[in-house]
């Protein structure tokens, strides 16, 4: 055997060592605030005659408000629903609330289920028929609004965290997956908008797995699918309610807060029952290469 064969013979042991007794093996990150900033682009989407103080506000409780549809569809165990009518019918939802009247007129024309009737459900009951909307109101601005969903920018820290993960030969092929409820339609537009093409090994969708988290079954099938035990695999995202169902798998956990999630949690209770937790002083997803070393 030569000098140079010996080498790489050498180095292949090396590299196989590293790799067999790597711990971590996958990441799987949420997608729509762990990895994108969708409140920028859903208020930006909202009509422009709308203060833009009441568009940041209306965008967070429309979050919300889907969040706790999400929920009760999951919990009541119906179908999964296409996330654009979800979206479109929470929408509906929070504009028929009595702090919202003033911005009712901006989005005439469709009910809670999408029907044209020319009207938004409202808490209160008026027998005046309702101012028609300003131009680009309406309808327009209703599936405006709820195509916005589709087409978001990461935050600053995502995409040199992932790259540097993806890249990372100390890591020794570390696989990054998407798992998040929604459509895979969804998904492909959103990692084209967000320019993160070829960072992600595959997007798992809810519409794809066939279950919404945080049921079990999402984070296993996944973890089947690519051959992964939980203790071989991290859950990313900036919602409490993901992580706690992934932790109880035996998944290992890392919360990145976002200030536009999670606005009720307590992140003093967060920070103790995960692995990690990325906030401001720790520069975000900054620090997550760190942590994903620490956890290997």
């Amino acid at each position: 055997m030569s000098h140079v064969q010996a080498e790489e013979e050498e180095e292949l042991l090396a590299t196989q060592s590293r790799t067999h007794g790597r711990r971590i093996k996958a990441v799987f990150f949420d997608f729509m605030g762990t990895c994108l900033d969708w409140h920028s682009g859903v208020a930006s989407a909202l009509p422009a005659t709308i203060a833009e103080a009441t568009r940041s506000r209306l965008a967070l409780d429309w979050r919300e408000e889907f969040f706790r549809e999400l929920h009760a569809r999951s919990q009541r165990g119906l179908p999964l629903e296409d996330i654009d009518i979800t979206h479109r019918k929470t929408l509906l939802r929070i504009l028929g609330r009595d702090v919202y009247e003033g911005e009712r007129r901006h989005f005439v024309g469709l009910d809670e289920e999408g029907n044209n009737n020319g009207a938004l459900p409202s808490s209160t009951t008026s027998v005046a028929p309702p101012p028609p909307p300003p131009p680009g109101g309406g309808t327009d601005a209703v599936e405006r609004a709820v195509r916005s969903w589709h087409n978001m920018v990461p935050w600053s820290d995502v995409r040199p965290a992932l790259t540097a993960l993806k890249e990372s030969s100390e890591l020794g092929g570390l696989e990054l997956f998407v798992l998040a409820n929604g459509t895979t339609r969804l998904q492909l537009d959103l990692v084209r908008s967000s320019g993160l093409e070829g960072l992600f090994s595959l997007l798992f969708s809810s519409e794809l797995l066939g279950v919404y988290k945080p049921a079990p079954e999402a984070y296993e099938k996944a973890l089947r699918l690519v051959q992964v035990r939980p203790d071989e695999a991290v859950m990313v995202a900036a919602h409490a309610y993901d992580l706690r169902a992934a932790r109880a798998l035996g998944m290992n956990t890392v919360y990145v807060h976002r200030w536009t999630d999670d606005r009720s949690e307590d992140m003093d209770a967060v920070r103790r029952e995960n692995d990690a937790f990325l906030g401001e002083r720790e520069n975000g997803m900054e620090g997550l290469y760190s942590v994903i070393k620490a956890l290997s």
